[in-house]
């Protein structure tokens, strides 16, 4: 520590000289002071000397010059495994009891000489405060973001090693011997785990959709594997309560033996179903927790109704029915209006074809659509009379041959890139001879082309009455359009495309409820249970003022009573984890008078992927060990890594020194002791009359 100035040094010599004029000129004949002791009045003149001296220095802008060196050990990170395939096997109670002992003092041996920072990873990264807090039971392994940690957190810190002790095996992420590359220090591994392929039935996955539909069947894929069990068999099951759904002998051929197994079960009961899928155990297994898997599949009754309405028979009914009819998500009637006698409300949409008509105005049936706000797809030719969304110049009965125009920046749904293409080759159709006006509100999907001038009169567009939303087709003769798809591709998936993705745009209809829970029917069961709420006023603006009250409800009937927190407008609530099963939730809450509820369910899926695989891959950590200078060590010899680190000499103590410069003005300990001096002085002349 020193201090320097902004000034030539020999500045200080007026500082010296400004405090000893000024305390001489005061001091040197002061007639107060006539009767006190000499060594008083110099006394005095001295404090003020200094006083002034100091001050006089203070102005040549003096800093003071500080070196501060700081000593930093090597850092040794000791990663730990803390999945479940490390328990898995037969050495299960090693791993629990004495393998603990022996890293805890791994890492007391390491803390006598480096900082020791310990870690376990699994599904995700945690601080380690002891060997002890294993508990081995992550679900999921994910080395590479281990990595990730690390390198985030001690980029710039004297890492001497790291030291990482696993079985190899990873489920998730990406292959760490390659994301290990940001890593620039030595990586020692601890091979844990047993290679030796041992026997055991291994039920390694079950594809499903998570959502099926009623009276549909929905297809399962079960991926079987077994190890050094050749001329075995095993029973594999599908059951949902007590009742057996599928059952199937699988006999092994081989010791290293896989297999898919395709099922198709029907959907009969609507909700959230509970599946368990189960290979038989056999004696000699190393485990036979991987042998059975949980399924939750959510089967809805969300089949569309759809009524097509005609004011007599014609080809494009018949496409539009054949084209519903090949998604069985839709229930199809078709009838004319003469010959139609049924309740209007039961239906989701209803298409209709030629209606109002020169021969039918219908209106009794168009009275009961608008009053139940039922979506309404129009097929208007020449002979229908056109809607109020567009307006029509003439009112000739004669028509266009007109071929669709595809409006590049619909925004009301997705077209895929094949059925733009097609559009381009559909034929014309029969529309009304004249140009037609769309609605300002209202979004064109298709123009008309007459001849070869692309026009700006519409072909189809959609708009919306009340809440309930519109197509109009202006033409006559899509049947042709379903023929020259056939023609062209073979199939009519490109016209189903364009009446389906129509169909979903008017049939869903727009959530009005004033109170709403947000959240998905599946969680895996390493995952938070999270939701999000809205509520709203009477004006439907989002509110957040009321309390939020949920309850979760398991198969065993025990419930779960949380709160939701508040956002800046809506509500959120995150649980936490639960254990795996299926849950009912009630939710509820108050705006004024009104209560408002919610209901709901939603499924915990087992995570098993730890156990589909307990064979430990040494392989991967000798790679890793060997691509960062490091080496691999059997779990009977980890005690040698400290000999192992003490032996390198490039893992070093590291000194920084930091060079700071300080204005000595803003210290505060110059202020007290100017004031200090000054006060001083102050004092022996008050006291000796010099005031």
């Amino acid at each position: 520590m020193n201090i320097v100035f902004e000034y030539p040094s020999w500045f200080i010599l007026f500082c010296l000289l400004a405090g000893a004029a000024y305390a001489f000129l005061l001091y040197r004949k002061d007639k107060k002071l006539s009767e006190v002791a000499t060594w008083i009045i110099r006394t005095m003149a001295v404090f003020r000397f200094l006083a002034v001296t100091l001050l006089a220095l203070l102005l040549l802008s003096p800093l003071l010059k500080t070196i501060n060196r700081e000593v930093e050990k090597p850092v040794i990170i000791v990663a730990q495994d803390n999945s479940e395939s490390l328990i898995a096997g037969k050495d299960s109670a090693f791993y629990k009891k004495e393998y603990k002992e022996k890293l805890q003092k791994l890492m007391d041996q390491l803390g006598d000489k480096y900082e020791v920072r310990a870690y376990s990873f699994a599904d995700n990264v945690k601080e380690l405060s002891s060997a002890d807090s294993l508990t081995f039971k992550g679900k999921q392994t994910d080395i590479s973001s281990l990595f990730d940690e690390i390198e985030t957190r001690y980029s710039n810190r004297n890492v001497g090693a790291v030291i990482l002790a696993s079985d190899g095996l990873y489920n998730k992420g990406a292959n760490p011997v390659y994301t290990s590359s940001k890593i620039k220090v030595p990586v020692y591994t601890i091979a844990l785990g047993d290679t030796t392929i041992k026997k055991d039935i291994i039920l390694s996955k079950v594809d499903h959709n998570r959502v099926a539909y009623l009276g549909n069947q929905f297809p399962l894929e079960v991926v079987v594997d077994a190890k050094q069990l050749k001329g075995k068999t095993s029973a594999l099951t599908i059951t949902k309560g007590n009742t057996s759904l599928f059952s199937q002998t699988i006999n092994f051929n081989s010791d290293a033996y896989t297999t898919t197994v395709p099922v198709l079960l029907d959907a009969k009961e609507v909700g959230l179903q509970h599946y368990k899928v189960k290979l038989s155990a056999l004696p000699e297994e190393v485990s036979t927790a991987n042998n059975a898997q949980n399924l939750f599949i959510d089967v809805l009754d969300a089949r569309q109704k759809i009524l097509i309405l005609a004011d007599a028979p014609n080809p494009d009914v018949a496409a539009i029915k054949e084209a519903l009819e090949a998604n069985l998500n839709y229930e199809v009637e078709s009838y004319t209006i003469d010959n139609f006698d049924k309740p209007i409300q039961k239906y989701n949409l209803v298409i209709l074809h030629q209606l109002p008509g020169v021969r039918s105005t219908a209106s009794k049936i168009l009275a009961e659509i608008t009053a139940a706000e039922i979506p309404v797809w129009s097929f208007s030719g020449a002979n229908a009379i056109l809607k109020n969304d567009l307006t029509l110049a003439s009112a000739s009965p004669r028509t266009n041959e007109s071929e669709p125009v595809l409006e590049a920046n619909f925004p009301l749904f997705t077209i895929s890139d094949q059925l733009r293409q097609a559009v381009k080759d559909f034929p014309a159709v029969l529309c009304p001879f004249g140009s037609a006006t769309a609605d300002n509100n209202s979004n064109v999907l298709f123009y008309q082309r007459i001849g070869v001038v692309d026009t700006k009169t519409p072909m189809m567009l959609f708009s919306s009455i009340g809440t309930a939303k519109t197509a109009i087709f202006t033409g006559e003769g899509i049947w042709r359009w379903r023929l020259q798809d056939f023609a062209a591709h073979g199939n009519h998936d490109l016209f189903n495309e364009f009446v389906s993705k129509t169909v979903q745009y008017l049939s869903v209809k727009v959530d009005k409820s004033f109170f709403r829970i947000i959240t998905k029917n599946n969680f895996l069961e390493n995952e938070p249970i999270e939701m999000e709420g809205e509520v709203y006023n009477d004006s439907y603006e989002l509110i957040n003022t009321p309390e939020v009250s949920i309850v979760f409800t398991n198969a065993d009937n025990k419930k779960f009573d949380y709160t939701f927190s508040k956002t800046s407008n809506a509500y959120r609530l995150n649980s936490g984890m639960l254990p795996v099963g299926e849950y009912k939730y009630d939710a509820k809450v108050k705006v004024g008078e009104k209560v408002y509820t919610q209901h709901g369910e939603f499924s915990i899926s087992a995570l098993q992927v730890e156990l589909t695989n307990t064979t430990a891959d040494h392989q991967l950590l000798f790679n890793l060990a060997q691509k960062h200078n490091g080496e691999m060590v059997n779990v009977n010899d980890m005690e040698k890594l400290s000999e192992k680190l003490n032996a390198r000499e490039d893992i070093k103590t590291v000194s920084y020194s930091e060079k700071k410069l300080t204005d000595v003005i803003n210290l505060k300990w110059i202020f007290f002791i100017v004031l200090a001096l000054i006060s001083m002085e102050w004092f022996m002349r008050k006291r000796n009359g010099a005031y």
